[in-house]
């Protein structure tokens, strides 16, 4: 994993250490198991980071590959 705000990587350990959450939380939040955090947690993770707390909720920049949402029709 690599922080966006300083480019730096992590390892899900030292973003739990310097975020003070633990590491099972990080793992899960990676994996889409946990899809919330508190907002105390999502303020240290973002301190981490080096970024603002609204890049932690943003959208992905494109669709994950493989996915397909039949519900927008084009124009």
């Amino acid at each position: 994993m690599e922080s966006p705000g300083r480019g730096v990587p992590y390892t899900v350990r030292d973003l739990a250490e310097a975020a003070g959450v633990s590491r099972s939380q990080i793992g899960r939040l990676l994996t889409g198991d946990l899809d919330n955090l508190g907002v105390n947690d999502a303020h240290a993770v973002a301190e981490a980071l080096g970024v603002a707390v609204l890049v932690l909720f943003m959208p992905p920049a494109s669709p994950k590959q493989g996915h397909s949402d039949n519900s927008i029709t084009p124009t």
